[in-house]
């Protein structure tokens, strides 16, 4: 009998899934769905090879936890053979509970709830099918059990989700300022009073890492052009629950339908148990499904709106450091309800005002210890003499103002 599945990734080579409980999550649908739903949401719109898929993330994620316990274990950190098999089982199952597009629809379909509370949730019920094979997996990923390194494994500055993103999402779009040394860092790893630290020697890899990481997050992640389309999806999504709320008749496949026809919160989604059936029949299809046939529908609206996504005509956006001032905005919707023959307080849906800010590093949440030779121990910010901690961790505010296009 074979004892491990073979997979070829075109990041890392190859992957081996041994057979048995590791094996059967992945064959799981719920883990097959994955497949249906795209890592970077819509970046492709800016990076066209960026079309790949939360499922080869997460087999990603799971390569790189299966080198971290060898290399610690090589260190003579302890780590039984079952709790082994629960973190990569945990870490092969923590992006399970996300909807379509990834991030972006979180507070459009779905409100206050998570999609980590929603990747417990299918745990939850993966754990009965497994006959409580998932308790330890589980508790791990809860940050409950007494080892917590092995939960930082998970969640923390340095866990396997990021070191495998980082290098993935660089890959797939090509940007090439973005690779990490995920090898070396995770070779780098030590564990001391039960926390994750880093030898001395890894501190140049780990300078590389904070600095790439915010490339790619303002590169890539939060690039203008791709938080416009996000806009676009968004406001049109809100159009079609505004309609279907309103009595008129908008297509949708059922478990779409279910989510703009109701208002489903954390207490709603706790309370009633289709909810979570329902999303688990969610993915990115659903989407540009419903899409192609509101481009023709009677509202104006949905159908430029959903032209807009089909067709690529992006949303003009304007990034500016301060905030856009009334005047400006009301300057836009009225020019947006001139050009749309549409009431000025329907203009809203043709436009968008975020505010995005982000910090690469902080201190006081979640630090990275650096271990010593001498067995000292000091946070990177005081370790390192390339980092200017103070940049990393100012919380960079940007303003973006994206609106209809017409010209």
């Amino acid at each position: 009998m074979i004892e491990a599945k073979i997979i070829n990734d075109p990041v890392f080579g190859f992957i081996k899934i041994p057979r048995g409980l590791l094996y059967d999550i992945v064959e799981h649908p719920l883990f097959q769905r994955l497949n249906r739903i795209n890592q970077l949401g819509l970046a492709s719109v800016v990076y066209p090879g960026a079309r790949h898929t939360r499922f080869q993330h997460s087999l990603g994620a799971f390569h790189l936890m299966s080198e971290a316990i060898i290399s610690l274990q090589q260190k003579g950190i302890f780590i039984f053979d079952t709790e082994a098999e629960a973190v990569q089982a945990a870490i092969l199952m923590h992006d399970i509970g996300h909807g379509p597009f990834s991030h972006v629809l979180e507070d459009t379909l779905i409100h206050g709830i998570s999609h980590e509370d929603i990747s417990l949730m299918m745990m939850e019920e993966m754990n009965d099918y497994f006959n409580g094979q998932l308790n330890l997996a589980i508790s791990i990923f809860k940050g409950n059990y007494p080892k917590n390194f092995l939960h930082q494994l998970i969640s923390s500055q340095l866990d396997m989700d990021r070191l495998d993103y980082l290098r993935r999402d660089s890959f797939y779009t090509g940007v090439t300022e973005g690779n990490i040394g995920s090898a070396r860092i995770i070779k780098m790893l030590n564990v001391v009073d039960d926390t994750l630290v880093v030898d001395q020697k890894g501190i140049y890899s780990l300078e590389n890492y904070l600095t790439t990481r915010r490339l790619m997050y303002w590169q890539v992640y939060l690039h203008r052009t791709c938080v416009a389309y996000e806009k676009v999806l968004v406001n049109m999504l809100l159009r079609a629950q505004d309609l279907i709320r309103q009595g008129k008749e908008v297509f949708a496949t059922p478990a779409l339908y279910y989510f703009l026809s109701n208002y489903v919160d954390r207490d709603w989604f706790f309370s009633h148990p289709e909810a979570l059936r329902n999303y688990e029949e969610l993915d990115d299809s659903d989407i540009w499904s419903a899409m192609k046939v509101w481009k023709h529908h009677d509202d104006k609206i949905l159908s430029t709106l959903a032209s807009d996504m089909l067709d690529r005509r992006i949303f003009k956006v304007e990034v500016h450091e301060e905030s856009v001032e009334e005047k400006r905005i009301r300057q836009i919707q009225e020019n947006i309800a001139s050009q749309l023959d549409i009431a000025i307080e329907d203009a809203h849906y043709l436009m968008n005002l975020s505010t995005i800010s982000k910090d690469m590093y902080n201190v006081e949440d979640d630090s990275i210890a650096i271990l010593y030779k001498n067995g000292e121990i000091k946070d990177i910010s005081e370790a390192s003499e390339l980092l200017n901690v103070q940049l990393l961790s100012k919380k960079i505010r940007k303003y973006y103002l994206c609106y209809q296009r017409f010209e």
